[in-house]
């Protein structure tokens, strides 16, 4: 028998729901690929994911300071007034980071939630829902990590892998494409990236056994320019890391579900993915399993992959490589940094993808090592079936796909770091359409674990360490007033001192982080933005958190 896919339908036109002005000034229309290229230097301004390309989420504003922020003060706050409906194996969390455009904030939520806000007052100008099926296939939580703008457009993907062209001064649709098959267990939960005349996304759902890709699309019109699969196709280059019998490949995952970076004078696009299918066991994918765990420079023009490097050859561990790809210099060479799920800090020559240096950032490494030239020893992992296997880090990773901030003035690197452990036994499973393909157990240790916002410079040496007795889940925000922010797991968003760590000033957000904080300027006042809202994949990272209240709050600070 057959089984349509039935389709969600239309969402409620939520401009009919309330009387809210329903309409946003038309700030948007003047972002384009040539003010994209200098984001950073508007610094009043957050117009793209990390803040400017090159993905050091460092902002040059510096009215709020190392000597005034600890006075600090709630400016206002938006609450959502929304709860996660989505069927998951994992709950909904507030993962977005805020983007600022001349006085109107756009962020977008769980559910297919997008607001527009006036960056004043956090009065809603208009909210977008999105029609999304309540038993949408989802692996790791009901989440969306951000949108993008250009051209009198809001731009975002969806739980139900769609991408979502939006007027920016009303919310109502102008286009809509098929990201991923989501009866295949595709998703979609990364921030677009604007390039040129074109956005960029990535697919999820690897944990599902899907082939991951990374899409080129029109900004006008939405038409696809180019796909590239992450897992290539016998005796396409890298396929030779695959069983060369079997479809092991179709179904290989490395999807590309967090932001990548973009260096426009090498024209090329730095997108980390993930973890290959099914996870754990491996012996039904022989070999080194490209382009899983990697990172891999494309031409933004055609998709082409120029060069690539891989974190974990054959990974036993569910150890993604999706996060950040900072892009920075040091004596005069074009590099790449990337702190790896694995534990490892990674350091590239990022016109080649030559590897430079290694080197560990967490205190408890013992699935493996990696030398400081990248020789890989791999010594724990679930080989065998039924038999508990205990390993540093647990597949949460040292660091979750939150991001690491780089203030470039001090040639420091802030990292929100997790150190706990798991234990993963090796369950056999057949692959069926649809249906989770992973291939182990897993028990995420709920105590002996702790966390840490740790400061290293570009050859890998620590310089500081903020401790924590929770592991870090989320990212960390860098400006030129010295000063350091980042939330934690039990609500608490601090400042600390830059160069040394020190704790300067925090508030009690009364529920946990796993967002990505924002900090722009409106009328010669310089603000910070923070989405509250824990939850997410808790048992993958801090499982006796799990029942902590969610929260679904973007606090707005100023002093």
């Amino acid at each position: 028998m057959t089984i349509e896919y039935v389709d969600a339908g239309e969402a409620f036109d939520h401009a009919k729901l309330s009387n809210m002005p329903h309409s946003a000034p038309d700030v948007t229309r003047g972002v384009n690929y040539e003010r994209i290229l200098q984001a950073r230097s508007e610094s009043q301004n957050w117009i793209t994911y990390y803040g400017d390309y090159d993905g050091k989420r460092h902002s040059l504003l510096d009215q709020i300071n190392a000597d005034n922020v600890k006075n600090l003060k709630v400016a206002w706050i938006h609450q959502a007034s929304a709860t996660g409906v989505i069927a998951s194996t994992s709950t909904y969390a507030f993962e977005a980071c805020p983007l600022v455009v001349d006085g109107v904030m756009f962020v977008t939520g769980w559910d297919g939630w997008l607001w527009a806000l006036d960056a004043r007052t956090g009065q809603q100008l208009w909210r977008y829902k999105h029609a999304v099926p309540v038993d949408v296939t989802l692996c790791c939580a009901n989440v969306n990590r951000g949108c993008a703008v250009a051209n009198g457009k809001v731009y975002m993907v969806t739980q139900n892998a769609q991408l979502v062209a939006l007027d920016a001064t009303t919310g109502q649709k102008v286009w809509q494409k098929t990201i991923g098959d989501v009866r295949a267990g595709e998703s979609a939960s990364i921030a677009p990236l604007v390039i040129k005349d074109t956005l960029i996304t990535g697919s999820a759902g690897g944990e599902y056994g899907v082939r991951g890709h990374i899409d080129c699309w029109d900004l006008e019109t939405g038409e696809q320019r180019w796909r590239t699969y992450t897992v290539p196709k016998p005796g396409e280059p890298g396929s030779e890391t695959w069983p060369a019998d079997g479809e092991a490949w179709q179904r290989g995952g490395a999807n590309h579900w967090v932001t990548g970076t973009f260096d426009p004078e090498l024209n090329l696009y730095y997108a980390g993915t993930g973890n290959p299918a099914p996870d754990f066991d491996g012996e039904v994918r022989e070999g080194d399993n490209l382009y899983t765990d990697s990172v891999v420079a494309l031409d933004v023009d055609t998709g082409e992959i120029k060069w690539h490097y891989q974190f974990t050859p054959h990974d036993l561990w569910d150890y993604d490589s999706t996060m950040e790809m900072t892009l920075f210099e040091r004596d005069g060479k074009k590099l790449l940094a990337h702190f790896d799920k694995n534990g490892y800090m990674f350091v590239i020559d990022r016109t080649n993808g030559e590897l430079q240096h290694v080197t560990p950032f967490v205190d408890r490494i013992d699935w493996g090592t990696i030398s400081r030239d990248g020789k890989f020893l791999p010594r724990k992992y679930p080989d065998k079936e039924g038999e508990p296997c205990h390993f540093f880090p647990g597949p949460a990773g040292a660091k979750e796909w939150t991001h690491a901030s780089y203030n470039p003035n001090h040639d420091l690197f802030y990292v929100p770091v997790a150190d706990v452990g798991a234990t993963a036994t090796r369950r056999r499973r057949e692959f069926k359409e649809g249906m989770p393909y992973w291939g182990a157990a897993v028990e995420v240790d709920v105590d002996n674990m702790a966390g840490s916002v740790s400061a290293f410079d570009s050859h890998g040496e620590e310089k500081w360490r903020y401790r924590l007795d929770m592991p870090m889940a989320a990212s960390t925000l860098s400006t030129a007033g010295n000063v350091v922010f980042a939330g934690t797991p039990t609500g608490e968003f601090m400042a600390l001192h830059a160069e040394t760590g020190e704790k300067l000033w925090s508030f009690q957000c009364g529920s946990g982080h796993h967002s990505s904080p924002s900090t722009w300027s409106l009328d010669g006042k310089q603000y910070i933005s923070v989405p509250v809202g824990w939850g997410g994949w808790l048992e993958g990272i801090i499982p006796g958190m799990s029942g902590q209240g969610h929260g679904a709050a973007l606090i707005t600070f100023s002093l």
